[in-house]
C-alpha cells in the first residue's frame, strides 16, 4: 500500500510538472497530438497494477526483456540463414537454445552443457 501510494503520488507530481496539451486549431480534424510525456504519464496511471506487479509478486520479474531476448536469437538465426529448411530442423534449433537457456538460468557455463548433454550426464559440479 506505500508503495503504490508513493507510486501515485510521483505520477501526481510528474502531471503538475507538464507542459499544457495545446488546444486544438480551427479547421483542424482529428485528436490533438499530446508530447512523449503526456503518453507516458496516462500509460503510468492506466497499468499501474501491470507495473506495480513485480512489487506485489517476487516471482514475476521487473520488465519482459528476458522474453525478447529468448526470442532475438531465432529471429536473427532466421534472417542470417534466410530460413529453417524444415520445421523439424526449426524445432531441433528451439530445443537446443531452450536446453542452453535452461542450464544458463542454472548456472551452467554453456560448453560445460554441452558435454553434459553429449555424455549423457543429468546432474555435475557447476563448471564455470
Amino acid at each position: 500500500k506505500n508503495l503504490q501510494k508513493r507510486y501515485r503520488n510521483i505520477l501526481t507530481r510528474g502531471a503538475k510538472q507538464l507542459p499544457p496539451i495545446p488546444l486544438r486549431q480551427n479547421g483542424k480534424r482529428g485528436r490533438v497530438a499530446k508530447s512523449d510525456a503526456h503518453n507516458l504519464l496516462e500509460r503510468l496511471k492506466k497499468h499501474e497494477t501491470a507495473v506495480l506487479l513485480f512489487v506485489r509478486l517476487s516471482h514475476v520479474p521487473f520488465t519482459n526483456n528476458r522474453a525478447e531476448r529468448d526470442l532475438r536469437m531465432s529471429k536473427v538465426k532466421q534472417k542470417v540463414s534466410g530460413c529453417f529448411r524444415t520445421r523439424k530442423h526449426a524445432e531441433a534449433y528451439c530445443r537446443i537454445s531452450r536446453y542452453l537457456q535452461t542450464m544458463a538460468n542454472q548456472g551452467y557455463n554453456p560448453l560445460v552443457a554441452i558435454q553434459m548433454a553429449f555424455s549423457g550426464q543429468l546432474y555435475a559440479d557447476r563448471g564455470e
